[in-house]
């Protein structure tokens, strides 16, 4: 029986409008894609979501790495938006007595970014991987969530839009799922049990 539900933030929870950093590149003469592949690169990812470094340590570094200061901090206040059918979702499930949560590869803003976006009042927990120095998909961050929920795996739902995130959770026995859109996962979670509406 399905106790809890676990949703990554970023592709699931909220939204970024690709076209925004297109933009930012596009005013400042950088090649399309710089950013991202200045800011994900594991040397400069790695460190922010596993609390070793500030979200402005982090762009900041990004500046450098496309010597663009400037670029960076427009990329840096990137607006995101959340789902309504999602928080929707979120929202009946704990309705229904079944707790939620968030399980993000975060950086230390997270906290100040749900309650600002208001995704916070829509879920019982939130587990940053910048607060517990373990980024998914290392089996030891879901470790952390199964011991703070106090539930044992075969209890816990997990959705993450990368699928390369959700294998540390089914090494535990977590039911992990490849978020691809709001109707699938409910889809999904009435197999599985969780009473939720179509």
């Amino acid at each position: 029986m399905i106790r809890a539900v676990v949703f990554d933030l970023d592709g699931v929870l909220r939204h970024f409008d690709p076209a925004h950093v297109t933009a930012i590149e596009a005013r400042h003469g950088l090649s399309e894609g710089s950013i991202h592949a200045a800011a994900f690169a594991p040397e400069l990812l790695d460190p922010v979501v596993t609390g070793l470094r500030s979200r402005a340590d982090w762009v900041r570094s990004v500046g450098e790495r496309i010597a663009h200061p400037q670029a960076a901090e427009d990329w840096g206040r990137h607006p995101s938006a959340p789902d309504p059918g999602m928080l929707a979702l979120g929202d009946e499930l704990r309705a229904g007595g079944i707790r939620t949560a968030i399980l993000t590869n975060g950086t230390d803003t997270i906290p100040a970014e749900l309650r600002e976006s208001g995704i916070d009042a829509h879920v019982d927990d939130v587990f940053n991987s910048a607060e517990i120095g373990f980024a998914k998909p290392d089996p030891r961050v879901f470790e952390h969530v199964l011991d703070a929920l106090d539930l044992p795996a075969v209890e816990v739902f997990f959705t993450d839009d990368s699928p390369s995130k959700l294998a540390g959770a089914a090494a535990l026995g977590i039911r992990a799922h490849h978020f691809t859109g709001e109707v699938v996962l409910r889809a999904v979670l009435r197999d599985a049990g969780v009473p939720v509406s179509g």
